[in-house]
């Protein structure tokens, strides 16, 4: 009998295509089974500054729902952080909650729960499933200030004292719920080698030679590194894709170009045409517990990584063709480095086979109650 899944996903389905868009699809080629993916609401009160987001035409960037996958909405009522809301939340919530326990009534339903809310707590208590594991793909609390961080970290830790399993994709994250639960598995982020044509690789132009980021700009961003990089070396053009939710503070040096978001082929044709990939993310709490895909998806082309040493992009400090930048010290060395760094087409063929979702997820023992004991690192090095 076919296997079914309850995904409680952190992201929307209709966005860009992420690690938990990657998991249900390998488990669905895994085991046949139907899937239900369940959009994240609103775990906190709303700011003025989410009016500009709303403000944006959205962007249709999707891919389709598939026969055997079926999205839920949560209606987005803000009031998680709020104290006694928890009855009027559940009532609201019943539309969902009742096509969820509906759907696991056959044998052998599974729950992931990607983030933390009441509502996925309200799911993690309950009965009707056969195996529950928690995916921190980022240290949610950390998102959230005040009462809404102190809620969330309380809700995280009850749905991690639920569940079977714990599965991360960080060492950091590791380490946190290591001491939460006795049964943790880190499990990497990785690539999808389809979607980079196996005749694509990098053709780093030198004149000029353009470092690149492709991604969405938000507070962890660091202009002012980005700004001293471009001002050190204006022979570099900068180039920075994607929305832009955190602008620059200052008037931009005149050869950092900012563009547009774009579908997921054009950011992989745009980064083919990068010199060097750009990571330049602040280092605090919230991006200490981050494994970027950009990493994979710049190597995944054979591009060298700039890169702060954030996160697990901190333990690569002797990967090949990863060179760490900072804040207030002489990026040249590093960026001259990356710029005469070169790879062969074989390395790079094998980074995208080594990293890729199926590998990382297949290694694991996901399925059917199977998890690994021990913490699972697929190669990564080119």
């Amino acid at each position: 009998m076919p296997e079914r899944l309850v995904y409680l996903s952190p992201v929307q389905w209709d966005s860009f295509a992420q690690r938990p868009h990657k998991f249900v699809q390998w488990w669905h080629g895994a085991t046949g089974g139907e899937v239900i993916w369940v959009n994240p609401y609103p775990a906190r009160l709303p700011r003025w500054t989410d009016l500009a987001r709303l403000r944006q035409a959205p962007a249709l960037v999707g891919e389709a729902i598939p026969a055997w996958l079926q999205v839920l909405h949560v209606s987005p009522w803000p009031l998680e952080p709020l104290p006694l809301t928890s009855a009027l939340l559940t009532r609201l919530w019943q539309p969902v909650l009742q096509r969820i326990e509906d759907f696991a009534q056959m044998p052998g339903t599974s729950l992931v729960i990607g983030k933390p809310s009441r509502m996925a707590l309200h799911v993690a208590r309950s009965g009707w499933f056969a195996s529950k594991t928690y995916d921190a793909m980022d240290d949610f609390p950390a998102f959230h200030q005040g009462r809404a961080g102190r809620v969330m970290a309380g809700v995280e830790q009850h749905i991690v004292a639920h569940m079977d399993s714990v599965i991360t994709s960080s060492s950091a994250l590791a380490a946190k719920f290591n001491v939460l639960h006795p049964r943790v598995v880190k499990i990497l982020n990785g690539l999808d080698p389809a979607a980079v044509p196996g005749h694509l690789f990098a053709r780093r132009p030198t004149t000029p030679p353009v470092l690149g980021y492709v991604g969405t700009i938000r507070e962890w961003f660091d202009w002012a590194l980005v700004t001293q990089v471009a001002e050190a070396v204006p022979a570099v053009q900068v180039r920075l894709i994607g929305p832009l939710d955190h602008p620059c503070p200052h008037p931009l040096p005149s050869n950092v170009e900012c563009l547009p978001a774009c579908s997921h082929g054009a950011a992989i044709e745009h980064m083919a045409g990068f010199s060097a990939g750009l990571i330049p993310f602040r280092v605090n709490r919230l991006t200490r517990a981050v494994d970027p895909i950009k990493y994979y998806e710049y190597a995944a082309l054979g591009l060298p990584v700039l890169s702060t040493a954030f996160g697990e992009m901190e333990t690569r400090s002797s990967a090949e063709g990863v060179f760490h930048i900072a804040r207030d010290e002489d990026a040249l060395p590093a960026l001259m480095a990356a710029l005469s760094w070169q790879i062969g087409g074989h390395a790079v063929r094998n980074f995208r086979l080594n990293n890729s979702w199926a590998a990382r997820f297949g290694s694991a023992g996901l399925l059917h109650g199977s998890l690994s004991q021990q913490a699972t690192v697929a190669p990564e090095g080119i």
